[in-house]
């Protein structure tokens, strides 16, 4: 209409921060260096460099943590660091864990029992998948008891040894508790899977 007002037109909203639109984002770039210092980290505990090792290692936990709080405050998180995250931060443990028993400063038969409760559960997952199972295995409390054993493990027999310190009653009292809560995560693991399939079976 002639001498009507124009119809003020709003800006487009911007889009929100998503990490879809493209893979390299910080958060991302953040967990793919935590991945790559697994390698470095195995070097030098191979080198019996174990000082430096704890370094990475505690390193390596931090960035986990940064980057789920930029994930979260950036609204960035993707199905990319949803997948990669978990790899990173598992790699990185059993990587440590295996490294430190080959040159002997942690029992073979624990890094074994880490190793192997791993495989058993993506194992598990797998066959669940194979199976057409609907996979709705969820993280359990002694789970997440474990990884935060097995981490506190980790830490403390690279600054023990790196640093020459002393506290053998501490050591002990921790591998025990990560053989025990391994083995108990375990087999929640495997009771967790075995209702899902008998409720799957007519």
């Amino acid at each position: 209409m002639p001498g009507a007002p124009d119809k003020v037109r709003r800006p487009p909203a911007p889009a929100s921060v998503d990490v879809e639109a493209g893979l390299f984002t910080l958060p991302n770039l953040i967990t793919f260096a935590r991945l790559c210092a697994v390698p470095a980290a195995v070097w030098l505990m191979l080198q019996h460099r174990l000082d430096q090792a704890f370094l990475v290692f505690v390193g390596a936990g931090l960035s986990d943590a940064v980057d789920g709080w930029l994930a979260r405050i950036r609204n960035a998180r993707s199905t990319l660091g949803a997948l990669l995250d978990p790899v990173a931060d598992k790699a990185l443990l059993v990587s440590v864990y295996v490294t430190l028993a080959a040159i002997g400063v942690l029992p073979d038969w624990l890094a074994i029992m880490v190793v192997f409760r791993d495989v058993l559960i993506v194992g598990g997952l797998l066959l669940l998948w194979v199976l057409g199972v609907p996979t709705r295995i969820r993280p359990l409390l002694i789970s997440k008891a474990n990884t935060a054993a097995q981490i506190t493990l980790a830490a403390l027999v690279l600054m023990l040894k790196g640093f020459d310190l002393s506290a053998p009653m501490v050591l002990e009292t921790m591998i025990w508790l990560v053989a025990f809560t391994t083995f108990a995560s375990g087999v929640a693991y495997v009771l967790q899977a075995a209702r899902l399939t008998g409720e799957r079976a007519p």
